[in-house]
């Protein structure tokens, strides 16, 4: 089993670069996902000719259209979202306290030059 959390938009993804590698091995015939989109969540067009020409496999448990495959892709929408939008405030935050600290050095710095 080959798994890369969270992963779906990265480029390098540890448990698809190994799962490609044997598959141009010959060490696999057959790749199970439970939805297209765990395979790769934007792009797996490409990969499945790749793997055909690999001569592997790959069946869907949950095919396109499935309930369960859009209840899933709504919930990873929805991580997605609260995931950069913590990114955006962290950087926010970031850019406060680098902010906050060249205005104290800069009142620090000024203080010492009012009493030097």
């Amino acid at each position: 089993m080959f798994r890369d959390r969270a992963s779906g938009l990265r480029e390098h993804r540890p448990g698809l670069d190994r799962v490609l590698a044997m598959a141009h091995a010959g060490e696999i015939s057959v790749v199970r996902v439970t939805h297209e989109d765990r395979l790769a969540r934007f792009g797996s067009a490409w990969l499945l000719p790749l793997l055909e020409q690999e001569g592997v496999l790959l069946e869907v448990a949950h095919p396109k259209g499935s309930a369960g495959g859009q209840q899933e892709l709504l919930e990873d929408f929805t991580a997605l979202v609260a995931t950069f939008a913590g990114r955006m405030y962290g950087i926010r935050s970031k850019k406060a306290r680098r902010r906050l600290l060249v205005q104290a050095q800069q009142t620090v710095l000024g203080d010492d030059r009012s009493t030097g």
